[in-house]
């Protein structure tokens, strides 16, 4: 069998070829969850029916923030006009009033010196905006959707004024990307947030965000962060949002973390002998790069849903698109990855951006954290799998049955390993 192959069950399909030992491999979630294409790809109405209705009544992901009663009538609106297209104007303008009005809401209660209120209406209108630039956006190399990154604007403006009215207010910082090289540009744009009325420097947790969930859509692990007395430092990859890396460079992430943790070095505010790493699906690809490219840097790292090499196989994008994410993958992906089509991206990806294949792996790492669901259909459990074969030894969490992140149950898990890394080591006071 080679070193790198799933090992393969018999009787049971899953990826197109054999292994080394003659017998088909299987993907971990099973052959006919691999192949099927799930029901809310049907269009919109089977999209909010099956897929997104149920987790906005509950504000779960990725409705947190949210309220039900705000989406109802925009996702019957979608439904009566036929728009079944995400990537549509059509799509992102048909939340934009509900937006404005929550707003507005806001605006009226803050005159009032209603701060939470306020701030309440601020984050509905936040989580609306969210919904309204799904399933991506980005600025490099340039604007992928005007009408989706007009709402991206007005999303970060909203989300602007309800952190002016936190205990710990948030911060709007521009580092300089000291680091850049080629094609990489020079500010990374970050939010910030600190304990208030606590001294420094404080232990730190740098949030690396995801393909659609950005620096505003992360107010409830900030707010955990600050409850333990972390800062928290939240930044977006490359290829997504306002990220200045070269998005087709696999080495763009390295000088980005370099830039970013000497900016953090020198402004004072954080305890460099206790920074530690979160990602967030796509975000967790780096989580584990970070992991082993700047080890002596951090303390730990968690890697949620991170795919790092099966992720990247042919067979896999080939079906990834019928699968749990809630429109098509592999366009969002090809372009985050700096490639001209999804065809070009699944014929070229692995070679070019897999930790396996380039060598990251086989490096020494700082204590990392796996997470994910055994079931996930985005980023495949084999890849969290892949890291315990190489390098050093690894810590992990998989949830039996769960689909991608671990969702609801990872963060049980996530927290208390976070406390016991952070206490493990002397800071710096």
């Amino acid at each position: 069998m080679s070193p790198h192959s799933v090992p393969a069950k018999k009787n049971i399909g899953g990826i197109s070829g054999v292994d080394g030992t003659g017998e088909q491999r299987e993907w971990l979630m099973g052959k006919e969850a691999f192949e099927a294409t799930m029901p809310h790809h049907e269009g919109i109405r089977a999209l909010w029916e099956t897929k997104w209705k149920f987790p906005c009544t509950k504000s779960l992901y990725p409705f947190h923030d949210g309220q039900f009663s705000d989406f109802e009538p925009i996702f019957q609106s979608l439904i009566e006009r036929n728009v079944n297209d995400g990537t549509s104007p059509e799509y992102t303008s048909a939340f934009i009033p509900t937006a404005d009005d929550l707003e507005k809401q806001g605006d009226e209660l803050l005159a009032k010196g209603e701060k939470t209120k306020a701030s309440d209406l601020y984050l509905r209108a936040c989580t609306v905006l969210r919904i309204a630039r799904f399933p991506y956006i980005a600025s490099f190399p340039e604007v992928t959707d005007k009408t989706k990154w007009e709402a991206w604007e007005k999303q970060k403006a909203i989300y602007r004024k309800a952190g002016k009215t936190w205990e710990s207010p948030l911060e709007e910082v521009v580092v300089k990307h000291t680091q850049a090289k080629g094609r990489d540009r020079g500010d990374i744009p970050i939010y910030v947030r600190v304990p208030k009325g606590k001294k420094g420097p404080f232990p730190t947790v740098v949030l690396m965000t995801g393909l659609d969930g950005y620096r505003p859509d992360n107010t409830v692990r900030c707010e955990e962060f600050l409850s333990r007395g972390w800062a928290a430092v939240v930044v977006e990859i490359p290829g997504t949002a306002d990220c200045p890396a070269d998005s087709a460079d696999p080495e763009s992430p390295d000088r980005l973390w370099s830039s970013l943790l000497d900016w953090m070095a020198k402004e004072g505010r954080f305890d460099m002998k206790k920074v530690m790493v979160w990602g967030l699906s796509s975000g967790g690809y780096y989580a584990v790069r970070i992991a082993h490219t700047h080890k002596e840097r951090i303390v730990g790292s968690i890697a949620q849903g991170a795919g790092v090499h099966y992720f990247y196989d042919k067979e896999w994008l080939e079906r990834a698109d019928g699968h749990e994410y809630p429109f098509k993958l592999t366009p969002a992906m090809a372009h985050k990855h700096g490639f001209g089509s999804a065809e070009e991206y699944k014929e070229k990806v692995q070679k070019k951006f897999s930790l396996l294949e380039t060598g990251i792996l086989k490096k020494e790492s700082a204590r990392l954290l796996l997470i994910n669901g055994t079931l996930d259909g985005l980023m495949p459990i084999e890849d969290s799998m892949l890291l315990f074969e190489h390098g050093s030894p690894k810590e992990a969490r998989f949830f039996t049955g769960a689909l991608h992140m671990g969702y609801p149950m990872a963060n049980n898990s996530v927290y208390p390993w976070m406390e016991s890394v952070m206490n493990s080591v002397q800071g710096s006071k």
